[in-house]
């Protein structure tokens, strides 16, 4: 088995070393990674400048792009064979409800599923931050179990993991993503030379966070285990759409 391993956070970060020895003991890996925190880059691609590689000593590839350009860059040039489902993660910080929709971790991992792989994205859920390994085991049982049971074509799993040792966590559960109010306002100040910039403010606070939300299941030590589509079509409302543009 060959995993292509990601995420957002950069080639450097602690999240994707501990995911990468855990996934070693059951998989060859091939890590590339932006060669910065990418945190917030979403789907997004660079066009107009060359991407650049750099191996580094300890085997991890280094790409001066996002994270989509590094999984489309593995799959399509790096890997002569394609890898068996690319794993990105894991993300320092929660990927829940919203979060997805700007994510370069999910991001990574929906590239992956768009080049036709199997693809899981994992985060670790809390303030300190202190227990990877534990993400990193769930991440490792998860893909073990896609060996035998595969993902539909159409769906990638998010994955969001309690920053709490192993042994506290209280179980898996599959749920769906909740939802923030909106975002607050942004940060107003002066750089050294008085000229005026803004750095976004905090995310909104939960608002759709009840039972059967990754919100829910995180807050209560359980990893959360959400399916997400590709596909953004709001099929249920197509035939509403059709009705109101013949009356206008």
């Amino acid at each position: 088995m060959k995993i292509l391993i990601s995420n957002d956070d950069g080639v450097h970060a602690p999240g994707i070393r501990a995911l990468a020895d855990e996934l070693a003991s059951v998989a060859k890996v091939m890590v590339v990674a932006p060669d910065r925190n990418c945190s917030g880059a979403s789907n997004s691609l660079t066009l107009t400048n060359p991407l650049r590689i750099n191996r580094l000593e300890n085997g991890y590839i280094s790409v001066n792009g996002t994270p989509t350009d590094c999984v489309h860059l593995a799959i399509r040039e790096l890997y002569e064979d394609e890898p068996s489902i690319v794993v990105s993660g894991i993300n320092a910080g929660a990927n829940l409800g919203d979060d997805t929709l700007y994510s370069g971790t999910v991001a990574a991992a929906m590239e992956g599923r768009f080049l036709g792989l199997p693809a899981i994205a994992v985060s670790l859920v809390g303030r300190k931050l202190q227990h990877y390994a534990t993400a990193a085991h769930y991440a490792c049982r998860i893909v073990e179990g896609l060996k035998n049971s595969p993902l539909a074509a159409d769906q990638i799993l998010n994955i969001n993991v309690p920053d709490l040792p192993l042994h506290e966590i209280q179980g898996i559960k599959i749920t769906r993503l909740g939802a923030r109010h909106r975002a607050e306002g942004m940060v107003r100040t002066q750089d050294p030379a008085g000229r005026e910039i803004f750095w976004l403010g905090p995310p909104g606070e939960e608002q759709d966070a009840g039972e059967g939300t990754d919100f829910d299941a995180v807050a209560n030590g359980y990893v959360s285990i959400t399916p997400l589509t590709v596909d953004l079509t709001a099929y249920r409302q197509i035939a509403q759409l059709q009705d109101w543009i013949e009356q206008i």
